[in-house]
């Protein structure tokens, strides 16, 4: 299918969001090129101002207005706990739970050899800059896949030499499931990370 020039860039710059595939990314530029005037410049000033007034967190890397973002400003958290995710929006899930009351560190990505991606592409030499101070603990907290995995023994290499207790979260069933429904892998990942009653 021929689409006018215009409308071929802003398919391919929405194709290259992340989750968005070739069907999306049109339905995505037609629903752009139909909202009025004022909606699309609403949205484009809201990335404009994002990208220009936001920045990273110098100490955890987290997506900030100030230099400190608010996490690492409140004196009333656990400095010597730190939890390392992967993207900051983990935070916001990990946060919702309102009991962790640690630190962050975010990663910004998983290592990832098909992809290029290594440690030196992710913010590892920062999080262990940050080890240096009164730190007990460091919570992995990467998705149970297999970058996820790679990245979170990777960092325990890294940190156990340092005397400093390196812990997973847990995974395998989910609260309310069932035996029967689970996949082989979900399940045998529960049974691995079981923990005494």
């Amino acid at each position: 299918m021929l689409f006018a020039r215009p409308l071929a860039k802003l398919i391919a710059e929405l194709e290259r969001l992340p989750g968005v595939g070739p069907k999306s990314a049109q339905r995505l530029a037609y629903h752009l090129l139909r909202i009025p005037e004022e909606e699309a410049e609403r949205l484009t000033s809201a990335i404009t101002h994002a990208k220009s007034s936001l920045c990273f967190c110098r100490q955890c890397q987290n997506i900030s207005e100030a230099e400190m973002c608010e996490i690492c400003s409140d004196r009333r958290r656990d400095g010597a706990v730190i939890c390392v995710v992967a993207e900051p929006r983990d935070i916001i899930a990990v946060e919702r739970l309102n009991e962790f009351r640690g630190l962050y560190h975010v990663l910004h990505g998983l290592m990832s050899p098909m992809d290029g991606i290594g440690p030196d592409q992710l913010r590892v030499k920062e999080l262990l800059a940050r080890l240096e101070g009164a730190v007990s603990e460091v919570i992995l907290a990467t998705n149970p896949t297999i970058e996820g995995d790679a990245t979170a023994l990777y960092l325990a290499k890294l940190i156990k030499p340092l005397g400093i207790r390196v812990t997973r979260i847990a995974h395998g069933m989910p609260v309310g499931g069932e035996l029967d429904y689970a996949d082989s892998a979900t399940l045998l990942s529960a049974i691995e990370y079981r923990r005494e009653l």
